[in-house]
C-alpha cells in the first residue's frame, strides 16, 4: 500500500461567487438614450443594483443586467422605466434567449443555473426564469409533483434529513453515507479540465459526497479529495493503476454509458494532450475509442469475477456497476446485484458527453425515466431491493428532477451538466474539440483552462448544491416527510401531463 497523503478539508460557506465575465447574459435587456440627463433616478429606485453610477464620470456605467427582474418590476413603484423623468429608459427580453440552450435545457434554466451557482440560493420567482421544466415535450418535462393542499405532517426545514446510504449489504466494507442524495459524474481529465475536475472534488468535499475520475485516469492533484472520489474502471482501462484503485472509497465499473451504448468511450485526438496522454498512458494526440464491452466479461460470473478482483485490491472499497438502460435493464440490474454490486448506476439516453456521435445521443438507451421504475419493481419482486442502493443519471438538471427520480425509485442520483453549468458552460456542443470550450471548461488546451480559478469553480459548485438541497428540502416539506428516504418509490406522487387531464 503506499504512503496516504492528508486529506484537504473545505469548507461548506455559502458566498457570493459572481460570473467571471463583465456581462453576463441577461435574460432583459434596459436601454438608455440620449435623453438621459443622469439625474440618478434609477440608481434610487432600483432595489436589485442593476443600475450604476460612477462619480465623476460623464455617462453611466454598463447596467448589471443579470440583475434585472423585467416586467415584473412594472407591478411595483420603483419601476426606472416608468419613473425615468425623460423616459430614457426601455426594457426588451434579450433575443440571446431565442437562441441560447437547447430543448433539455432552456436558456431560462442555465440562467437559473447560474443564479444558483452565484448565490446558493433558489431564484426569485420575479426573475421569470422557468426552471423546473424544459421544452422537450416528455419525460420529467411532462412529470408533475402531485403536492398535497396542506402536509399531512408539519416538519420543519431541521428536521429534513436528505443523506442517503451507499452500502446496504452489511458486508463488512465501510458504511458510506451521502448528505445529499446525489454525486457528481464521471468527467474525465481530457474531457473537461484539471481545473474543471478539482473543483467538482472540492465541492464534493464540502458537501460530504462524492465525484467520479471518469475514464482515463486518477490525477495526482486529486489525492487530497481521495475520500470523496470514485475512480472509474472502463473497458479501454486507460490510466488503471491497483495503485490508484487502493486510494479510493469507491470503484465504478462503466459497462456503458446511456448518450452511446454498444458505442464505447472517445476522447478525439485533439485532447489527447501531453499531460492526457501521459496519465492514460496512451500515444499524444492519437484519438483513444475504447471498446465496447469488456472483452473479458460476457456473463454474470464474468462480472462478479472484476467485482472480486477489486474487493481483493482495496479491502474497503465498495463497488459501483455502471450500465446504460437496454430494455432488458432489469435483468442487468439483477445481474449486477447476485455479482455482489453495492451501486446499480443507470444511466439514461439523455446522458451528456461532448463526444458522442449525434446519431447516438438520445436516439438509442431507454430515457431514464422509463428505467428507474421498471429496476426498482423489479428487485423489489425479487425480494433484493434493500441490498443495492440504486442510482440514476442521464438528464437530471434541477432539485425537482432529483425528487422526481427518488419518487420514482432511485435512491439517488448522479450529476454532471449542471456542474458544468454552473461553472459557465453555455451549451454550445463544442466539448469534444480540443479548443472547442470559449470558456475554458471542457478542454484540456494551457491556453484556455487557466481561464477558471479553483477556489472560483468550487465555489459555484457549492453553491448550486445549496440551492439544490433548499429545494428538495422545500418539495419535503410540502409532502410532509422528513427524509429524502421517505419520498423512494411513491410513484402515487407523481402525475403526467398527458394523462392528468
Amino acid at each position: 500500500m503506499q504512503t496516504r497523503v492528508p486529506q484537504a478539508k473545505v469548507e461548506r460557506t455559502i458566498k457570493p461567487a459572481p460570473s467571471r465575465y463583465r456581462n453576463e447574459v441577461a435574460k432583459y435587456i434596459i436601454k438608455r438614450n440620449s435623453d438621459c440627463i443622469r439625474c440618478g433616478k434609477c440608481v434610487e429606485l432600483c432595489p436589485y443594483g442593476v443600475h450604476v453610477d460612477k462619480p465623476g464620470y460623464k455617462y453611466f456605467a454598463e447596467p448589471k443586467l443579470h440583475l434585472c427582474v423585467g416586467p415584473e418590476c412594472e407591478k411595483t413603484d420603483h419601476y426606472c422605466v416608468a419613473k425615468c423623468p425623460k423616459q430614457a429608459l426601455s426594457l426588451m427580453e434579450n433575443p440571446m434567449m431565442e437562441v441560447m440552450g437547447d430543448y433539455r435545457w432552456t436558456a431560462d434554466m442555465i440562467l437559473a443555473t447560474w443564479k444558483m451557482a452565484e448565490t446558493g440560493d433558489v431564484p426569485p420567482r420575479e426573475y421569470g426564469y422557468q426552471y423546473e421544466t424544459g421544452n422537450t415535450g416528455g419525460g420529467f418535462d411532462k412529470i408533475r409533483i402531485k403536492f398535497p393542499d396542506k402536509p399531512p405532517v408539519k416538519v420543519k426545514e431541521d428536521e429534513v434529513d436528505t443523506s442517503i446510504e451507499l452500502n446496504r449489504r452489511n458486508d463488512g466494507r465501510p458504511k458510506i453515507k451521502i448528505d445529499v442524495p446525489w454525486y457528481g459524474g464521471g468527467m474525465s481529465f481530457g474531457s473537461v479540465s484539471n481545473v474543471t475536475q478539482l473543483s467538482k472534488a472540492r465541492a464534493c468535499v464540502a458537501w460530504n459526497t462524492f465525484t467520479c475520475t471518469g475514464e482515463g485516469g486518477y490525477m495526482e492533484r486529486m489525492r487530497p479529495y481521495d475520500d470523496h472520489v470514485i475512480t472509474q474502471v472502463a473497458t479501454g482501462l486507460f490510466g488503471i493503476r491497483e495503485e490508484t484503485i487502493q486510494r479510493v472509497p469507491i470503484v465504478e465499473f462503466k459497462y456503458a454509458q446511456g448518450a452511446k451504448p454498444g458505442l464505447g468511450g472517445h476522447l478525439l485526438g485533439d485532447k489527447n494532450t501531453i499531460a492526457v496522454s501521459k496519465m492514460r498512458e496512451a500515444i499524444l494526440g492519437i484519438s483513444l475509442f475504447s471498446p465496447f464491452p469488456f472483452h473479458s466479461v460476457y456473463s454474470i460470473e464474468d462480472h462478479m469475477k472484476h467485482l472480486d478482483w477489486i474487493k481483493h485490491i482495496n479491502r474497503r472499497a465498495l463497488l459501483s456497476t455502471k450500465v446504460s438502460t437496454p430494455t432488458d435493464v432489469d435483468m442487468v440490474a439483477i445481474g449486477s446485484c447476485a455479482a455482489g454490486t453495492h451501486i446499480v448506476h443507470l444511466d439514461g439516453g439523455y446522458g451528456g458527453t461532448g463526444a458522442a456521435p449525434d446519431i447516438a445521443k438520445k436516439n438509442i438507451a431507454m430515457p431514464i425515466e422509463y428505467a428507474i421504475s421498471k429496476v426498482h419493481e423489479f428487485l423489489e419482486a425479487e425480494g433484493v431491493r434493500d441490498t443495492v442502493t440504486l442510482i440514476a443519471s442521464g438528464g437530471i438538471r434541477n432539485a425537482s428532477d432529483v425528487a422526481k427520480s427518488i419518487a420514482m425509485g432511485a435512491d439517488g442520483v448522479v450529476v454532471g451538466t449542471c456542474e458544468l453549468i454552473a461553472l459557465g458552460c453555455i451549451r454550445c456542443a463544442k466539448c469534444e474539440s480540443g479548443r472547442g470550450c470559449p470558456r475554458g471548461i471542457a478542454t484540456t488546451d494551457k491556453e484556455l483552462a487557466p481561464q477558471m480559478e479553483i477556489d472560483w469553480g468550487t465555489q459555484r459548485i457549492i453553491n448550486l448544491y445549496n440551492a439544490w438541497r433548499k429545494e428538495l428540502v422545500q418539495i419535503l416539506q410540502k409532502l410532509g416527510m422528513k427524509s429524502v428516504a421517505e419520498l423512494r418509490g411513491r410513484t402515487d406522487l407523481l402525475t403526467h401531463d398527458d394523462y392528468s387531464k
